[in-house]
């Protein structure tokens, strides 16, 4: 009664001072110019046109969803109601927070059950040597007959394990099987049979040792963290990882194991292609052999095979397939990357299905820019054209937080020199008439939000810049990047998928499916010309061939999980709350 009273005074005292009420016809007026407004901006969107052509059961789930990500910022997102549930965290948890302090938090989720079964379509960005899991692949060497691991210095100390530089090898006989990387007495750079090493580790046998390998290669979450320490630092702990990892997969027993191990983690996890990114600058060694075959034609088969042998497999049924995007180490020489650039070319020759494109990776600051590496480039294209061979780029550009800088700068290269995707782009949002170009020329850009986060060049997804792009029609798609590394722990792209949606407030299912139908529509299904590729982005769905048909399973995979979400969640929540 005191409350009704109280209010009743406060319109009284308002009425009195002449403040108008929202049902006055100026105000009415003022609010009705105001959505018009919002309305008109909205539809500059990317995902516009994907949004306008839900079909009810797709409406009717994202209503669904939306209810749950509501429900859940009041409740597992929100501290004090934890608090008062007596669960208390070390820290404040919040909607959006850094991935490494929510990964555990949000794998509990409504919300991640239904990322997690959502049809992803392709993955475009991500770098083989950082996919798969870790300690599967790691147990497969102690397994493996004959691998071998040396270490530029005995591990003796915690500094030591942490910093050493671990290498694998197929070494089938040793003079050291007695000897210890744990021991001053070990001789730098000797071979020594991983099962030996793991037994003899002095804190705690093959688990500890697992458990030691898998830290030497990941960035922890409290590293992840540091963001004063900057990029540079943790990009030198990043790209060490790299060289571990390589030694370790290029031996074919091992390989073949993780490439079936990668793929069947994406097929689980929604993603039905990928286009992923590999330079080749380790050796491969065929099984049982010492000596690192000459060339690059074992990688290619291997690869092939695993492929199309995961296609034709039971757990594979659906899956459409994968593709190579051959990577240069942009900090290399001009010499290294021309010989780089003729085994593309010859590889590209003997397995035209498994290579689609060609990439600079690594550090972009630590780099050298693409205006640098345009006499290479120009030479690449001319030596495709007298080979005969189609070979388009799909470059590295814009992974930095500098504004006008050769590094920034980048993006202008990538546009200008031909690319038909930009991986990450993150600096992309400060150049507005690049923007429209990009438009014009239907690039999209491969976003990975959990990898821009972790290396540093945002401290959490909610000042992510990927809501910019999408609000000013950008087209773009997610990616995971290097998710074996950088905590997400398995090959699949949940865990960006499930930071867009809980991070961005104007996104929803709606929005996240969008992205996905965009990766389809993008990924690297067959060859073609550049007019070609271009026709085939814009004709989509409507179109034929094999882009179009995998665009429309895509949707009939994406209509089926509305059904589910609308089955299984519809009763649970009141999608009135959002209103």
């Amino acid at each position: 009664m005191a409350d009704t009273d109280q209010n009743t005074d406060a319109v009284t005292w308002l009425q009195e001072e002449g403040v108008p009420t929202l049902a006055e016809p100026f105000i009415q007026k003022y609010l009705d110019g105001r959505d018009a407004l919002i309305a008109r901006e909205k539809e500059q969107r990317s995902d516009h046109a994907f949004r306008s052509t839900l079909s009810p059961m797709a409406a009717e789930a994202s209503a669904i969803v939306s209810a749950i990500r509501f429900e859940e910022q009041q409740t597992l997102w929100n501290h004090e109601y934890e608090d008062n549930l007596g669960r208390e965290d070390d820290i404040a948890v919040y909607p959006g927070m850094m991935f490494s302090l929510a990964k555990e938090r949000m794998e509990r989720s409504k919300l991640w059950r239904i990322v997690k079964r959502m049809p992803k379509g392709a993955l475009l960005h991500c770098h083989m040597s950082a996919m798969g899991d870790l300690d599967s692949i790691f147990r497969q060497a102690l397994a493996t007959e004959g691998v071998c691991i040396s270490a530029d210095r005995a591990a003796t100390t915690e500094d030591a394990k942490a910093t050493a530089l671990f290498r694998f090898r197929y070494v089938p006989e040793t003079t050291n099987d007695n000897a210890s990387l744990w021991s001053d007495s070990y001789t730098p750079d000797t071979w020594i049979p991983v099962l030996t090493a793991a037994e003899s580790y002095p804190e705690g046998g093959k688990d500890a040792f697992v458990s030691m390998l898998i830290s030497r290669v990941t960035i922890d979450p409290e590293y992840s963290l540091r963001h004063h320490l900057g990029g540079n630092e943790i990009w030198r702990r990043f790209s060490s990882s790299f060289f571990i990892m390589d030694s370790l997969l290029r031996y074919e027993p091992i390989f073949r194991a993780f490439i079936r191990d990668m793929l069947t983690q994406l097929h689980e996890d929604g993603v039905r292609w990928v286009d992923i990114r590999s330079d080749f600058r380790s050796p491969f060694t065929r099984t049982g052999k010492t000596e690192p075959e000459e060339g690059h034609e074992a990688t290619m088969a291997v690869l092939t095979e695993e492929i199309e042998a995961f296609k034709n497999s039971p757990e594979g049924r659906g899956f459409w397939g994968a593709r190579v995007i051959w990577t240069a180490l942009r900090f290399t020489p001009t010499r290294t990357i021309v010989e780089d650039m003729k085994e593309c070319i010859r590889m590209k020759q003997l397995y035209p299905d498994i290579i689609c494109g060609y990439d600079f990776v690594g550090q972009e600051e630590n780099g050298r820019p693409l205006t640098d590496l345009v006499p290479e480039i120009f030479w690449f294209k001319k030596r495709c054209m007298e080979e005969g061979v189609d070979i388009p780029f799909f470059f590295h550009a814009g992974e930095t937080l500098g504004s006008g800088d050769e590094v920034d700068e980048n993006v202008f290269d990538a546009v200008l020199l031909g690319t038909r995707r930009i991986g990450h782009g993150f600096s992309l949002y400060k150049h507005p008439l690049l923007i429209e170009m990009i438009k014009d020329k239907r690039i999209l850009i491969e976003s990975c939000p959990i990898s821009n986060e972790v290396l540093r060049l945002t401290s959490s997804i909610m000042s992510h810049p990927l809501p910019a792009l999408l609000a000013r029609g950008v087209c773009c798609s997610l990616s995971n990047d290097d998710p074996s590394l950088l905590g997400q722990g398995s090959s699949g792209m949940s865990h960006d998928f499930w930071q867009a949606l809980q991070g961005w407030e104007n996104l929803g299912l709606e929005g996240l499916a969008s992205l996905a139908e965009n990766s389809v529509r993008w990924a690297s299904h067959n060859d073609c010309t550049a007019k070609e590729w271009q026709q085939e982005i814009k004709d989509g769905a409507y179109g034929k061939g094999v882009r179009a048909q995998r665009m429309r399973e895509w949707a009939k995979e994406f209509e089926e999980f509305c059904a589910w979400v609308v089955q299984d969640y519809g009763a649970e929540v009141d999608i009135n709350t959002l209103d």
